[in-house]
């Protein structure tokens, strides 16, 4: 699914507690200990296990033996871990450790005419590769999980320590399909990182490769788009809507996000001069206030000259307060007037930096001045959703996380200062800022608990929106529900928390009319088929996978070329992944089976014509993997027992593989793991050539190479 939005991947803090909780449970070499390390970003875990290796295998500055006499030569040192690769011809983890450790037994040290001398201790191993089971056949799936259900009766004779890397998928498969290996670890280290798909890289979940049987899950996750529809700044005068989104979820709108006071009434009085600067004394207002609205007027378009007089007019009316020492009251007044004034440019499209730090400050003095306002909740509602936008507003990724605590910690004191009975639509209104807020945190820290808080302030929200009296605000929220329900489905209880995704969304979408709101109804519709994708990789695979097709093509109704192209593209990818999976159920019949690769091939050439006419607009997938993704598929047709095509159709089959397949790899230059995976499936097409088609069929697909690889690719025929 992806979750599209741009992802910010700074669990730095995290992965480090987790990688030392983890080096030491290793390195204080007890015997028959089982940890499992769960990582989905393959680089992070590559990273991790190489430093884990480096660190421990022969620690640094420490000699495992030293010779009784000085003369003899030093051994060399034994290893303290030992990293494999899982065989996937034969996944058996104890027994490859045991083959390892036949040959390589720990070595004798010490020996002497008097002393027999002693073993080194058997080395820990690391094992990773899981990951690759996604793409063998079921079978040798299946066959990795009944190794692990006997290996409780091994370990009593068992020495040495394991390590097993494994991404969610195969964490939740292990604990469902291996019960007794579950039981018996002793510890489960859970690092933060991005999905990555088994052919490359980003936010999407696993993707698809190809042999006979098709390698499961290579193929590209379908993308959740995260929304958040923003509702609409609900402003009673003087509104200009500027709905923003993010990747599908639905915020609140950066208006519902910001309060529904009404504006103060602005001054009529109209002055000649079209002058910029500030009052000349401004001895009383903070420098940093002042030279921000200064920039504000300097870097002004030409119809802002109303709005930049009535900033000075505020100003000077502010600096007049001080000097009379006006109460408290006033002056908090005439700060969050201008703090409305810059809200409301805000609105109308100029978030930029200046504008939003200004109405920041302006809001926190009013506060300063007159924290017992009436207004103050809604203030400080407002100074939550200005920390929000803040962070999104470039250039301050870096700064991303502190700008949304520091908005999450103002919409809580709001929510101290009211309650739901007595101030139920500013009450609904924070929450929803609430949950948008958390579900961006879960983007730098903790995922699962931000998500977790995400999913309890929208539901609290909802408790108070009515679809009677606010239904767009109400179907806004349950799609945003929907989405939180989505991402904690991927940290735990997934097949409950995925159906609880997939009710939110449907009742999201009862109040959203396809003819009025078409692009928010066919996002919905998309959110909806990948939450039933991604349930069927859990349960009842055939059904939901269908509900997903149904769901995808509802959607492409409306997300149509002319109207969204890069959306369209998406739910294409999105759908002939479906189709894929179905074609491959164990319960699907040959013919269906070929019909359901034909049309999930027709999905994935729409997706990338689309996606190709649009010169450079940002895609939420990932072409690359489309490419590969297509070519498996005609790899299927062309080689699957099953089918019995002509030599002429095979042959047609293969060439639009191998010419997919190279695509793919002239993109991924700088994608070495990703290069390595698509060159392999480039030999295996080529062989499939001179096995289906003879030796005039290996020639032609040679004709195809280019000149470059030919040197690579002849040795491994």
């Amino acid at each position: 699914m992806s979750v599209n939005e741009s992802t910010h991947s700074d669990n730095f803090a995290w992965n480090r507690q987790v990688y030392h909780r983890l080096k030491l449970a290793l390195s204080l070499g007890l015997r028959r200990q089982i940890f499992l390390a769960v990582c989905d970003d393959l680089n992070l875990r590559n990273q991790v296990a190489a430093r884990l290796h480096s660190t421990l295998a022969y620690p640094v500055g420490q000699v495992l033996y030293q010779p009784s006499n000085t003369q003899e030569a030093s051994t060399p040192a034994y290893p303290r871990l030992v990293t494999l690769r899982l065989n996937l011809s034969d996944p058996n983890l104890i027994a490859q450790i045991n083959q390892w450790l036949s040959n390589y037994p720990p070595p004798i040290v010490g020996a002497s005419k008097d002393n027999p001398g002693r073993s080194l201790p058997v080395p820990a191993f690391q094992i990773v590769g899981v990951e690759h089971l996604t793409k063998q056949p079921v079978a040798v799936q299946r066959l990795f999980l009944h190794y692990l259900r006997l290996t409780e009766q091994q370990l009593s004779n068992f020495e040495s320590s394991l390590l097993l890397w494994v991404p969610r998928p195969w964490l939740y498969a292990i604990q469902q399909s291996a019960p007794q290996f579950w039981r018996y670890r002793t510890g489960v280290f859970v690092f933060a990182g991005e999905p990555t798909p088994t052919n490359q890289n980003k936010t999407s979940p696993e993707r698809f490769s190809g042999s006979r049987s098709l390698e499961l899950a290579n193929v590209e996750q379908p993308i959740l788009e995260e929304s958040v529809i923003q509702d609409d700044f609900d402003f009673p005068t003087k509104t200009l809507v500027n709905s923003g989104q993010k990747p599908q979820e639905v915020p609140p709108s950066k208006s519902e996000k910001l309060t529904n006071q009404p504006l103060q009434e602005e001054s009529t009085d109209k002055v000649s001069t079209k002058d910029s600067s500030l009052p000349q004394q401004t001895s009383h207002i903070s420098k940093e206030l002042a030279e921000l609205v200064l920039a504000t007027m300097n870097t002004a378009i030409a119809q802002d000259d109303e709005h930049n007089l009535q900033v000075k007019q505020i100003l000077e009316e502010i600096e007049e307060l001080h000097a009379q020492q006006a109460s408290n009251v006033k002056l908090g007044a005439a700060y969050h007037h201008l703090g409305n004034l810059y809200r409301l440019r805000i609105e109308q499209g100029q978030p930029t930096l200046e504008n939003l730090m200004v109405a920041i400050l302006t809001y926190q003095e009013s506060i300063t001045h007159d924290d017992d306002s009436p207004q103050v909740p809604d203030t400080l509602n407002d100074l939550g959703t200005l920390y929000w936008m803040l962070y999104r507003t470039p250039p301050n990724s870096e700064e991303g996380q502190a700008y949304i605590e520091q908005g999450i910690e103002f919409y809580h004191l709001a929510l101290k200062l009211i309650s739901s009975e007595s101030h139920p639509e500013t009450y609904a209104r924070v929450q929803n800022n609430l949950g948008t807020a958390y579900g961006d945190l879960a983007r730098f820290t903790n995922p699962a608990e931000n998500w977790q808080q995400a999913v309890l302030a929208y539901s609290e929200a909802l408790s108070l929106r009515t679809a009677q009296i606010e239904p767009l605000k109400y179907a806004a929220c349950q799609n945003n529900l929907g989405t939180a329900y989505w991402h904690l489905a991927q940290y735990n209880q997934p097949v409950e928390h995925l159906k609880k995704a997939i009710a939110a969304y449907k009742l999201a979408l009862a109040y959203y009319n396809p003819e009025e709101e078409p692009l928010k109804y066919g996002m919905i519709q998309n959110n909806i088929g990948t939450a039933y994708w991604n349930i069927a990789q859990y349960e009842q695979p055939p059904e939901n996978l269908h509900s997903a097709i149904d769901a995808y093509r509802e959607a492409l109704k409306y997300r149509t070329p002319a109207n969204v192209p890069p959306a369209c593209a998406a739910t294409q990818n999105n759908l002939g992944t479906a189709y894929w999976h179905l074609a491959n159920q164990s319960q699907t019949s040959k013919d269906e089976r070929q019909k359901l690769l034909e049309q999930c091939i027709s999905s994935y050439e729409e997706a990338l014509t689309l996606a190709h006419s649009l010169s450079g607009m940002p895609l939420n997938f990932d072409l690359l993997a489309t490419h590969n993704n297509l070519a498996l598929a005609h790899f299927q047709l062309a080689t699957d027992q099953y089918f019995d095509g002509e030599k002429a159709t095979r042959s047609k089959h293969l060439e639009a593989a191998l010419d997919n397949h190279l695509q793919a790899l002239n993109g991924m230059s700088k994608q070495p793991e990703a290069y390595q995976t698509t060159f392999g499936y480039v030999v295996k097409t080529i062989r499939a050539f001179h096995s289906e088609l003879g030796i005039q069929g290996q020639n032609l697909a040679l004709s195809k190479v280019p000149g470059q690889l030919l040197p690579e690719i002849l040795p491994k025929l």
